[in-house]
């Protein structure tokens, strides 16, 4: 199998201007996404989960689900999972709390912190790096990762 990346970089000098980045980018989700958020505490991870849940038109409150692991939201369009693996231990049991079901589920699956994954990250398509440059101004790369058959 081969795998294609391609990166883009976009800087926003707003977490309004975040939110509305990500919203724009939440519609190009499609079934089977799964976006992995990288930042550091206060990077604006779960902005961008807002937007982008508000992009596949889920309009209800969305909030990180540090303490819970595992938020659903119920949508019309496409189940929503948004996982945040902050507080999950070193070498826990990812199979435990679901992960692997949420990374191959039919909806779109946005993850905080996903370094605690370890090896688990074949099913990631997108990759974004959120980096703060000042105060309310972000720098946010985007991998997009695409996967094609060896035509062999």
């Amino acid at each position: 199998m081969t795998k294609f990346v391609k990166t883009i970089e976009i800087i926003t000098h707003s977490e309004k201007e975040t939110f509305e980045w990500a919203e724009n980018f939440g519609k190009s989700l499609k079934k089977g996404s799964v976006v992995a958020l990288y930042g550091t505490l206060g990077a604006g991870k779960t902005v961008i989960c807002r937007g982008i849940c508000k992009g596949l038109g889920y309009s209800g409150q969305v909030n990180s689900p540090t303490y819970t692991i595992v938020h659903e939201y119920p949508n019309a369009e496409l189940p929503l999972f948004h996982l945040d693996l902050y507080r999950l231990p070193p070498h826990a049991d990812l199979n435990e709390i679901g992960v692997d079901y949420y990374m191959s589920s039919e909806g779109v699956t946005l993850i905080e912190w996903p370094e605690r994954l370890e090896e688990e990250t074949a099913s990631i398509t997108h990759r974004l790096n959120i980096e703060i440059i000042e105060e309310d101004s972000r720098k946010i790369s985007v991998e997009t990762i695409s996967k094609a058959e060896n035509p062999s």
